[in-house]
């Protein structure tokens, strides 16, 4: 299954197409930490998190990881070990806290951007998260909760996403 950008507001999953939102500032072959930008390419996907006290378990065959109160995401340049990967949050090195106040990291699924091996600078916390209003994101793509549903039954952990 292949999950494509179209265009900076359409998302085509198999025969859906899905109204989204991307960065702030468009789409990059060339990204840079804390950018606005998306990052162009073609990219495998993560793991599912989702918060379990807001949202039932989605359907899905994508391994599913509930979302605790000391997960975070590494966004710190300084700290290379534990760049753009998922961590225990603390107050050592800055990340992106996966348990927010607001609904958009409900659920949210990893872009394996940048990931195996990272580079230093070039980008972090690239996920495919929830939206209510489409409004540009950090970086990230953005959809409907209604259509990260339907998404989260057709894609698998083969699914890649191409960005371009």
């Amino acid at each position: 299954m292949l999950i494509i950008l179209k265009n900076k507001h359409t998302l085509q999953v198999d025969e859906f197409s899905f109204k989204c939102c991307i960065g702030k500032k468009g789409l990059s072959f060339i990204k840079k930490e804390g950018d606005k930008k998306t990052p162009k390419g073609i990219f495998k996907i993560e793991n599912l998190y989702y918060r379990k006290d807001r949202v039932e378990k989605p359907l899905t065959n994508l391994k599913c990881i509930e979302i605790k109160n000391n997960m975070g995401w590494c966004n710190d340049i300084y700290h290379p070990k534990k760049y753009n990967k998922l961590i225990t949050t603390s107050n050592e090195f800055k990340h992106e806290k996966l348990k927010r106040k607001d609904y958009k990291y409900n659920m949210l699924i990893p872009i394996k951007y940048n990931f195996n091996k990272p580079v230093i600078g070039l980008g972090s916390c690239i996920f495919i998260h929830l939206t209510k209003n489409y409004k540009p994101t950090a970086g990230c793509i953005g959809i409907k909760e209604k259509d990260f549903l339907i998404m989260l039954k057709l894609i698998d952990r083969n699914t890649q996403i191409k960005i371009l």
